[in-house]
């Protein structure tokens, strides 16, 4: 049976995996104040429903040489087949590690993570612009990052 609703309980657990989805179940029950059966009953459920998607590191991509991170406004001629076509050459580059559908004057709003801005022109002339039905890109870099955060608001419910 999948979750619908979720209490108090469900928040917390929820809230400690945000912050550290490493935790041993032991350790998440004591954390949200369950034994550690229920917590872990909870926590497949959740899982079962789809709250939680999935659990990731999260990496340093300085560290890994990416140092230029650009968020690019996309607009397309707007039919299904382009969309459908744009959608899809997105998915095959590596270098988009978020695309999102817009309002406003353009369509799609993409990150890029690249090591440097000739990496960012490659992807930006030689795939983004080479997509049928992509009419025009604008860039923006990122100069500094003010906050960067992985966690979703959760809504408060009493204890």
């Amino acid at each position: 049976m999948s979750k619908t609703t979720l209490d108090a309980a469900d928040l917390r657990i929820l809230d400690a995996l945000q912050r550290s989805g490493r935790l041993s179940n032991v350790d998440l029950a004591d954390q949200v104040g369950l034994s550690p059966s229920p917590c872990l009953r909870r926590v497949r459920e959740l899982e079962e429903a789809g709250y939680i998607q999935g659990y990731a590191a999260i990496l340093d991509r300085r560290k890994l040489g990416l140092g230029v991170v650009g968020f690019v406004e996309v607009k397309i001629n707007q039919n299904a087949e382009g969309d459908a076509r744009f959608r899809e050459a997105v998915e095959k580059i590596p270098e988009v590690v978020s695309c999102f559908v817009m309002t406003g004057t353009m369509d799609y709003l993409l990150q890029v993570v690249v090591p440097d801005l000739d990496a960012y022109a490659e992807v930006s002339m030689q795939r983004l612009l080479q997509i049928p039905g992509v009419v025009d890109v604008r860039s923006s870099f990122v100069l500094d990052v003010v906050k960067h955060s992985t966690s979703l608001p959760l809504p408060k419910m009493p204890r």
